[in-house]
Formats: C-alpha cells, sequence, structure tokens
C-alpha cells in the first residue's frame, strides 16, 4: 500500500513491509556479507516487517529512530539509529558486529549519484536520512539513504543501497508498503 500523505521523511513512524515484487533482489548482498546459505535463503523468504518510531528530543533536537525489524519465521532484529552521525557499534545474527552513523542529509551532502536518483520533492526538500554502516570482519560497508519515491504511480518509503566490499559494488532499492494501523 502507497504511503498516506501525511506521513512524509520528518516523521516515518509506523509499521512497513517490504514489498519484493517492487525491491531488487539482495541475494547477492546477503551472499557478500558472508550471510550462510540457510540464513540467506530463509531472510529471501521471510515477510520483513518494519515497525518503526521515530522521535525528536524536545531539548536537543535530535532525532532518534527505533526500529523493531520482525522476519516471519525467524527472530527479528532491533536497531536504534540517532541523527547525529556519530559512530556507534551495533550486534546482530543477521549482520555481524557492525559499526554504523546516522543523519539527516540534505542532497548536497550526498556523493554517490546513484544514492540521490528519484526522490520525491517533498523528501529532498526536508531532507534524507543516511546511514552509513561498517563491517571490519567481512570488509563490507552499506550506506542508504532513505525517503520517500514515487513508484507505478504511487508514493513508498524506499532506501536506496550502495553496498561495497574491497572488490564489489552492488546498487540496490528497496521498497516498503505502508500497513495501516486497521491492519495491524
Amino acid at each position: 500500500m502507497a504511503a498516506p500523505p501525511t506521513i512524509d521523511i520528518s516523521n516515518i513512524s509506523g509499521v512497513w513491509v517490504m514489498n519484493k515484487t517492487l525491491s531488487d533482489d539482495t541475494t547477492d548482498v546477503l551472499a557478500a556479507q558472508s550471510i550462510g546459505w540457510i540464513l540467506r535463503n530463509s531472510l529471501n523468504l521471510a515477510t520483513i516487517t518494519l515497525t518503526v518510531k521515530h522521535t525528536t528530543d524536545p531539548e536537543t533536537g535530535v532525532e532518534q529512530v527505533d526500529i523493531n525489524q520482525s522476519l516471519s519465521g525467524l527472530s527479528g532484529t532491533v536497531e536504534t539509529r540517532t541523527l547525529d552521525w556519530k559512530e556507534r557499534p551495533h550486534e546482530d545474527y543477521v549482520f555481524g558486529k557492525v559499526v554504523g552513523k546516522s543523519r539527516r542529509a540534505q542532497l548536497s551532502e550526498v556523493d554517490d549519484e546513484v544514492l540521490k536518483k528519484g526522490w520525491t520533492k517533498d523528501t529532498v526538500a526536508k531532507g534524507f536520512i543516511q546511514s552509513y554502516v561498517v563491517n571490519e570482519e567481512y570488509q563490507w560497508t552499506a550506506e542508504q539513504i532513505w525517503g520517500f519515491m514515487e513508484i507505478n504511480g504511487e508514493r513508498r518509503y524506499a532506501r536506496r543501497v550502495k553496498f561495497m566490499t574491497p572488490k564489489l559494488r552492488l546498487d540496490k532499492v528497496l521498497v516498503y508498503d505502508y500497513q495501516p494501523e486497521e491492519s495491524k
């Protein structure tokens, strides 16, 4: 389901389900992240649901995005993204030990032309959420830009992903369906 016009990148709170038909296949990314065959195939079959709580600290003005990622038939993961561009460690059973940082960014602050493509005017005006994660053990990085895109005539929450290893670059788009309150 398309994102309602009342939700934009300034607050992405809600429930979002990955639309695997509209999203790019991520099998090659998961393999390059050294995720084992069984888990990789389980992830590809699972329904991925993001329950997002997006808040702003009234004293500091710093935004925080808490994501409970549930995977049908598998244990989920929890991510906390503080949008202050400070590095923080994180570990889960899917991606292992990573160090990540996140921020609200303007188009001019994004260096990669592929990551800049296809965003709605309101996303460009209000600024994207940019995330950068490093896994030193398996030597990969993932840079993501989150926002809204027009896909097949519908406004959708999406993420552009630039995944890199020393020998490989993969660009992906992940597209999400909005799940209204009454559907939960």
